[in-house]
C-alpha cells in the first residue's frame, strides 16, 4: 500500500522521525540521570509505546482508564494514570491491578486521600504539587500536603508536578529557567514529607519542554515528557524540537480551488485538524496547521490552513506557487498534535517513503 492509496482525510505517521525523538528524549533522561516514564496520551498506542520501552523508558503515564485497560491488554503493568482520582473510580483501577497491572493514581484533596486509603484494594498513590501552572495540585508549602500525605499513611508512593505554564516560554534559556522552578518545586515538596516521616519514593516531573531544557534534575527521579515523539508545530516554536521533527501529519486531498485568491480547499477541517490555535500566540502563526506536498516537502511556500470548518480547511498561499489539482494529496502538520490525533482511530505508517509498512490502532474515549 502507498500513501496515495489511503482514503482522506487520515494520520501518517513517520516511524523514522518518531525513533529518532523517542531516542533523542531517553538519551535526555540518561544524561540526567533520571527515569523516563513517556506520557502517552498523545500517541495513545501499544506500538509507540513499544518503541519508548524499547529505548529504555520505564514504564508509562495515562491521562484515561480507557488508556489503562488498552496498555494492560497489551501486557503493560507499571503505569501512572496521571489525572486527579475520583473515589468512584478506584474500582476500575483495581479491578485492573487484579488482573496483573499495576496502576498508581495522583490525587491532590485530602477526603480523596481517605477514600483511596479506605478502599480495600492498595493502590499507590502520588501527590499532585503545583509547581506553577495552577491547575491541579497543592504548592509545596500547602499544609494539605502533610495532610494528603497522613491519611494516605502506607499507600503514599510519591509525588508529582507538571510544569504546563512552560508552554509560556519561548527561549531555551526560558526553558531552562522554568525546569528549575518545576524541579526545585517537587524536590522541596518530597524534603518536607520526608522530613515528616513519610516515604518519597517517586519524584516525578516533566513536560516535554522542561525536560528538553532542564539544566539538571537533581533530586528528581523520572520524567514524564510526552508530546516529544511526535513532535507539532507549537512546540518547534518554543524549541522542544525543529519543524523536521514532526513525526505526525494529516493526509488531506484537495476538493477545491480559488487561484485568484490563491487559496484552494483541503477535505480535512476542524474534525480532522482540530480547531487548536496556540501557534497564535508563538513566534510564527501556522493557523490551523501548515501545509505540505504528499512527499512532506515545503512546496507550497509556507502555505497554512487558514479556516477549518467542520470538514473543510481553506489553505492560503504565496501569490508564485502553483495551485495543486482538485484530487492532489497534501500533508498538514498539525498546532497541537494530541488534540489532532484525538480524532483519529488510527496511524499509517511510512519509513521515510511513500510505501505504507504497517497500521497501528489508537484507543480513544475514557
Amino acid at each position: 500500500m502507498r500513501i496515495a492509496d489511503l482514503s482522506t482525510p487520515c494520520l501518517v505517521l513517520d516511524r523514522a522521525v518518531l525513533a529518532r525523538n523517542i531516542d533523542g528524549m531517553a538519551a535526555v533522561a540518561a544524561r540526567q540521570g533520571v527515569a523516563l516514564r513517556p506520557h502517552m496520551k498523545t500517541a495513545k498506542s501499544i506500538d509507540v509505546a513499544r518503541m519508548a520501552l524499547a529505548a529504555g523508558a520505564r514504564g508509562i503515564t495515562v491521562s484515561t482508564l480507557a488508556e489503562a485497560a488498552y496498555f494492560a491488554r497489551h501486557g503493560l503493568s507499571d503505569m501512572l494514570y496521571a489525572v486527579g482520582i475520583t473515589p468512584r473510580k478506584l474500582d476500575a483501577v483495581a479491578t485492573l491491578n487484579a488482573a496483573g497491572a499495576d496502576v498508581a493514581v495522583i490525587t491532590d484533596d485530602p477526603e480523596a486521600a481517605e477514600a483511596i486509603a479506605a478502599h480495600p484494594a492498595p493502590v499507590r498513590v502520588l501527590i499532585e504539587v503545583d509547581s506553577g501552572e495552577r491547575r491541579g495540585g497543592m504548592t509545596a508549602a500547602d499544609d494539605r500536603l502533610l495532610a494528603v500525605a497522613s491519611r494516605l499513611g502506607p499507600r503514599l508512593a510519591g509525588v508529582m508536578t507538571h510544569a504546563g505554564h512552560s508552554y509560556a516560554g519561548r527561549t531555551a534559556a526560558d526553558m531552562a529557567d522554568l525546569a528549575e522552578q518545576e524541579r526545585a518545586t517537587i524536590v522541596h515538596a518530597a524534603e518536607r514529607l520526608r522530613a515528616a516521616g513519610h516515604a518519597v519514593g517517586i519524584v516525578s516531573m516533566g513536560s516535554s519542554p522542561t525536560a528538553r531544557h532542564a539544566r539538571n534534575l537533581d533530586g528528581v527521579t523520572e520524567i514524564r515528557a510526552g508530546v516529544y515523539m511526535f513532535g507539532d508545530l507549537f512546540q518547534a516554536g518554543i524549541h522542544t524540537h525543529g519543524l523536521d521533527d514532526i513525526a505526525m501529519t494529516v493526509l488531506a486531498s484537495v476538493i477545491g480551488r480559488r487561484p485568484d485568491e490563491h487559496r484552494f480547499l483541503v477535505d480535512a477541517g476542524g474534525m480532522a485538524l482540530s480547531k487548536d490555535r496556540s501557534t497564535a500566540a508563538g513566534p510564527v502563526d501556522w493557523g490551523f496547521g501548515r501545509v505540505l506536498g504528499v512527499d512532506g516537502s515545503d512546496r507550497f511556500g509556507g502555505a497554512t490552513v487558514v479556516s477549518a470548518y467542520q470538514e473543510h480547511g481553506v489553505v492560503a498561499c504565496g501569490p508564485g506557487v502553483v495551485m495543486p489539482a482538485v484530487g492532489e494529496l497534501v500533508r498538514i502538520e498539525p498546532n497541537h498534535t494530541c488534540m489532532t490525533a484525538a480524532a483519529h482511530e488510527r496511524y499509517h505508517v511510512v519509513d521515510g517513503s511513500d510505501a505504507v509498512v504497517a497500521v497501528w490502532d489508537r484507543v480513544n474515549g475514557w
